[in-house]
């Protein structure tokens, strides 16, 4: 719904259709793609195999259902439709139960029968549910509610809830020590400013007891992203897996991890405290989009998929925790490593403990591991990767067994695979998705680009609506959005791509769709937001922010712009689903809506907000956090 530059219609208008989605998004995933039931995809994402070995359970995100597998025959013998895209699995202790979340705004945890395969239960939760975890006695199921930041503790029984523990920013994974008492859960992105000399995503360490937070460990600065998570098997490390983007430089290179690197960090799981952070690239090779993680039963390797380079890293963990141990004591481990802190700068301290298999699938992520075989859900290629991890099997064996029928690609979906595909930048460092995960949202850091000049770092924006509201980035230096996905080619990922490619990734970012608000109330807005889009009228805010997509498509100098940039004009931003893209204004410097309308509103050029109180500031912000 493109409006010219002259037409204009009342927020209140816009804010009917906006509901209108919104209702209709009940029904669909979070943001990204509208859910529809005839998709012919099955984008398989997590993987969990019976406590026998014999049979995995993999979660077909797109397809809706979970597949059955014989691993013996590598044959899917059945498959379980869902009411909802399944986003994580969990299987009871016994192995009787079968725990998946459903990730849509109205979030759901199906409880399935593993012999009969039919849906007994239906547990209610939270926005977004996924990366479910099941206490070792089998009493409790947690659940990450990444749109809620929080997670909810479940009676695995009944579904009864028994306490919801706030987190810090989008929980997307979990895993629980054996004996049931600490629950670590990863935050998919940073929270709060990231305009200071510090931003990072953290790790919430969870006392089940008492179902409080007690620790929030702190990860490397640049540190985003994170996707998976694994308690060793003899319980003393967590290790976790992420980005570590070196966003406080300019962009002008990607040679040695200059502006994205990709990591794993260990944690001390009895000490609640970090260790340290290696990096899973080779210093002429990255390793893109570090996403599942596991560890084998006898705790010799960790694996971790590399969605980004489609590859599996398999690490020698007695070897890794020496090596550590001993730049933690100040030894010279490597020519660039004398003390912990060179640790997460060393492209070169896995080289000897690591081993890079090549998968034959597009798009690794979730994983399970039998013995020393490794069960890989590839998401682009509907297919389940299977490669052994002994050493001593030559050549790399790695293979993909279809989990469907092979299935032609459409436009919007090779636009994905590209958007998710570092094998098309220069020496595989980043995708895409590195700087824009989550269906091409943001990652909340800030870069300095080189489209607008050096020295001037901006927010990474959504891409969300991008190709329906030009010009494009912060200063509208680039016309539009196809514009922008071509200089990102060239100047992001250092390469010269064919036009097709480009093209492809536009009909991908047409296709995405808004996610509802968790601000709504059954899909309207609360009392708050009512007074608040009142003031937002009255304030003046409609006089940039209008239509349907709340912009006017100009740009306007508010008093914003700092150093370089002071004195410009910067471009109006839709603010549909602004309550996902934290932080606000161009530098993030505002945490939140509050912040921006109450401590950086310079004279009132955005919106009169300095005569408004306490109450209505808060009221003005509930309805912006609404849309």
């Amino acid at each position: 719904m493109m409006m010219s530059r002259n037409r204009r219609q009342t927020s209140s208008v816009g804010a009917t259709v906006l509901f209108l989605s919104a209702i209709l998004m009940l029904c669909a995933g979070p943001g990204g793609h509208a859910a529809n039931s005839n998709d012919k995809y099955l984008s398989p994402l997590d993987v969990v195999a019976d406590e026998s070995g014999k049979t995995l359970y993999i979660a077909e995100k797109t397809a809706g259902q979970v597949a059955v597998l014989d691993v013996g025959s590598l044959k899917v013998t059945k498959t379980i439709s869902v009411p909802a895209p399944p986003s994580g699995l969990a299987l009871a202790p016994d192995g009787s139960k079968l725990y998946v979340t459903g990730a849509v705004p109205k979030g759901r945890v199906f409880v399935i029968d593993t012999k009969t395969g039919k849906i007994t239960k239906r547990f209610r939760t939270g926005y977004a549910p996924n990366a479910p975890v099941v206490s070792p006695d089998g009493k409790r199921l947690y659940v990450c509610n990444k749109f809620n930041d929080n997670v909810s503790v479940l009676d695995s029984s009944s579904g009864k809830e028994l306490a919801k523990i706030s987190v810090r920013r989008e929980p997307v994974a979990a895993a629980i020590t054996a004996d049931g008492k600490t629950l670590i859960v990863a935050n998919h992105l940073p929270a709060g400013a990231t305009d200071g000399d510090y931003a990072a995503a953290e790790v919430s360490i969870i006392d089940t007891i008492t179902n409080k937070v007690v620790n929030s460990i702190q990860l490397p600065n640049g540190s985003a992203s994170l996707h998976g998570i694994a308690i060793s098997p003899d319980g003393k490390h967590a290790y976790v897996t992420h980005i570590l983007a070196r966003y406080q430089l300019p962009t002008t290179q990607l040679e040695r991890g200059w502006m994205n690197t990709n990591a794993l960090t260990i944690i001390d799981v009895p000490g609640k405290k970090f260790i340290n952070t290696v990096l899973l690239d080779d210093v002429d090779l990255g390793a893109a989009n570090p996403w599942g993680v596991a560890c084998t039963a006898d705790g010799k390797y960790i694996c971790v998929t590399t969605a980004g380079t489609h590859e599996l890293s398999v690490i020698d963990r007695a070897k890794l925790h020496d090596k550590v141990d001993r730049a933690g004591r100040g030894e010279k481990v490597s020519d660039a490593t004398s003390s912990a802190d060179d640790v997460p700068n060393d492209l070169s301290f896995l080289v000897t403990l690591k081993r890079r298999l090549k998968l034959s699938g597009n798009g690794p992520r979730g994983l399970a591991i039998i013995g020393t075989t490794a069960y890989i859900a590839e998401y682009f290629t509907d297919s389940l990767g299977v490669v052994d991890i002994n050493p001593d099997v030559r050549p790399n064996n790695a293979k993909s067994s279809p989990l469907g029928a092979e299935k032609a690609i459409s436009a919007v979906r090779q636009g994905e695979i590209h958007f998710h595909d570092a094998t098309l930048c220069f020496q595989k460092w980043q995708s895409c998705s590195s700087c824009h995960p989550g269906d091409a949202r943001t990652h909340a850091l800030n870069w300095d680009l080189m489209n607008d000049g050096l020295g001037n770092p901006k927010n990474t924006k959504s891409l969300l609506l991008a190709h329906k509201t030009p010009p494009s980035m912060g200063l509208g230096v680039r016309a539009d959005a196809e514009t922008g996905v071509r200089a990102g080619i060239r100047h992001i990922q250092f390469a010269v791509r064919p036009e097709e490619d480009a093209v492809a990734i536009d009909e991908y970012l047409k296709s995405l769709k808004p996610g509802p608000s968790p601000r709504l109330a059954k899909g309207k807005l609360s009392r708050s937001a009512e007074r608040g889009q009142k003031v937002f009228e009255s304030a003046g805010c409609t006089s940039c922010h209008t239509g349907e997509l709340y912009t006017d498509l100009k740009k306007h100098n508010l008093g914003i712009g700092k150093w370089l940039d002071e004195g410009k004009s910067f471009d109006t931003p839709t603010l549909i689903e602004v309550w996902r893209t934290a932080p606000y204004l161009y530098d993030g410097r505002a945490a939140t809506i509050e912040d921006m309308l109450s401590k950086h509103n310079v004279d009132d050029k955005h919106g009169q907000t300095s005569d408004l109180t306490d109450r209505q500031i808060k009221d003005l912000a509930e309805f912006v956090m609404s849309l």
